[in-house]
């Protein structure tokens, strides 16, 4: 299983001060030598973190393959055109959001999403979809023309810390959802199933297939169980953990997690 690093935290906390350190750039390097496949990052319509000059410096210099996330928004996928990355993975994008909330709506916007993975395609970038595990989001994904499909696991992974972390942020959670624990228990269950049951399809599609959101050092373990996904694009805890560990240290760590499994 492969790993992508998403260094885009890297660069919120550039843009916290509006300077130039830290310099997402070093993170490319620091990850190939960590033994990282690719780095991935989210080019947004208001560009809170990544810079297009991010991207074209990665571009650049990196050794390692580079996945843009982006919306479908035409000005957004004409700027990519341009710098032709060796994947570009298509996502929802909310601006008032603070992460991705969910999967890209292929069905809903079918022949857009469709006119953009045909003009992608014909300029060589691979087109990948963030999708939720539905059965018609991964069948449409496959009529679309994309070659890759990464399913959103944030469900999971909310339910996966409510069920395990000692913080009592989480424990409010549970509370103000006014479940009982065998009750997330049940759907923590159904979330991992239809993982592994959109995963099925996508591969039996001819899909390949990828995951990722909300994942972390604790909750693999159910992710990497699945034999279908051959990729994970992880970020927020590994820059989280860098802080006390060293960005290296903390994506060797990853690193070992998926090749131990």
């Amino acid at each position: 299983m492969l790993l992508g690093v998403n260094i885009d935290h890297i660069a919120t906390l550039r843009e916290a001060r509006k300077i130039n350190d830290p310099d997402p750039l070093e993170a490319v390097f620091i990850a190939k030598r960590a033994g990282a496949d690719q780095i991935t990052i989210h080019l947004r319509e208001d560009r809170r973190h990544i810079h297009d000059s991010d991207v074209i410096r990665i571009l650049e210099s990196s050794a390692l393959p580079l996945n843009i996330e982006c919306s479908i928004n035409p000005n957004i996928i004409d700027s990519i055109l341009k710098l032709s990355p060796n994947r570009i993975t298509l996502v929802p994008e909310n601006r008032q959001e603070v992460t991705t909330e969910g999967g890209l709506d292929v069905v809903q916007h079918f022949d857009r999403i469709a006119e953009i993975t045909q003009a992608l395609k014909q300029n060589c970038i691979e087109v990948s979809l963030f999708i939720d595990t539905q059965i018609d989001q991964i069948c449409a994904s496959k009529e679309v023309g994309a070659q890759m499909v990464e399913l959103h696991t944030g469900a999971y992974a909310n339910l996966y810390a409510m069920l395990n972390s000692n913080l009592s942020r989480s424990h409010h959670v549970i509370e103000s959802l006014n479940l009982p624990r065998s009750t997330l228990k049940t759907h923590l269950q159904d979330s991992i199933a239809s993982l592994q049951d959109g995963a099925k399809e996508a591969k039996w599609l001819g899909l390949e297939v990828a995951a990722g959101h909300g994942l972390n050092y604790h909750n693999l373990a159910p992710i990497l169980a699945i034999p279908e996904v051959m990729e994970l694009n992880i970020g927020q805890s590994i820059i989280a953990r860098s802080i006390f560990t060293g960005l290296e240290s903390a994506i060797k760590d990853m690193v070992a997690l998926i090749k131990s499994s």
